[in-house]
């Protein structure tokens, strides 16, 4: 049994990305993983103001709702982020995210190339909705998911489910009328398999 951390970042209440990340968790429940999920709607997270004043031990001097997330972030087994596609990449409510892990980050005396510090292992995975469905519609957060949160970070990259197709932008979510629920519950379902 594993502690999953689903992070909604942005998207309308019962929106595309909400229905998406919800049969996610409704699979890995079935498994019996405990999962809890965070709309970044609801609790305010503000990107990184680069001031360095977290460094190495100490808390984020912003006052939002990060700090109360960090203990949830360290519990976490596997952090899922899901997003719906914004200017084809991820929200800027998931960026402002990921930024403050900045807070969390660990002094690495022998960091890899490329790198300056070491941040908790996780495992990550990857939940997108989108009104396009072209071949490059997610070349952006595909990328930026692969180099931040799994090269960069270091997490573990479970996979991801990116949901194309699910209605025009002005319209009511259409998620319904595609297979990804289906796909979203077997993903949350076996990602532990």
């Amino acid at each position: 049994m594993k502690n999953i951390l689903v992070i909604q970042g942005g998207g309308r209440p019962n929106g595309n990305t909400s229905q998406l990340a919800e049969a996610f968790i409704n699979g890995a429940k079935q498994k019996g993983h405990r999962i809890e999920k965070i709309s970044l709607q609801e609790t305010e997270v503000k990107g990184c103001l680069g001031c360095n004043a977290c460094r190495y031990g100490k808390p984020c001097v912003q006052k939002d709702g990060f700090n109360q997330l960090v203990p949830k972030i360290k519990a976490a087994d596997l952090i899922v982020f899901a997003s719906p596609l914004l200017f084809w990449t991820i929200s800027s409510k998931i960026k402002a995210f990921i930024e403050r892990f900045y807070a969390i980050a660990e002094e690495d005396p022998n960091p890899p190339f490329g790198r300056y510090e070491k941040y908790p292992v996780k495992d990550a995975a990857l939940l997108m909705t989108s009104a396009d469905d072209f071949f490059w519609t997610y070349e952006q957060a595909v990328s930026y998911y692969q180099f931040a949160i799994i090269s960069y970070i270091g997490f573990h990259d479970k996979g991801m489910l990116l949901a194309g197709g699910c209605g025009d932008t002005n319209g009511k979510p259409q998620i319904d009328k595609t297979n990804h629920l289906v796909q979203a519950y077997e993903f949350g379902k076996n990602i532990y398999e």
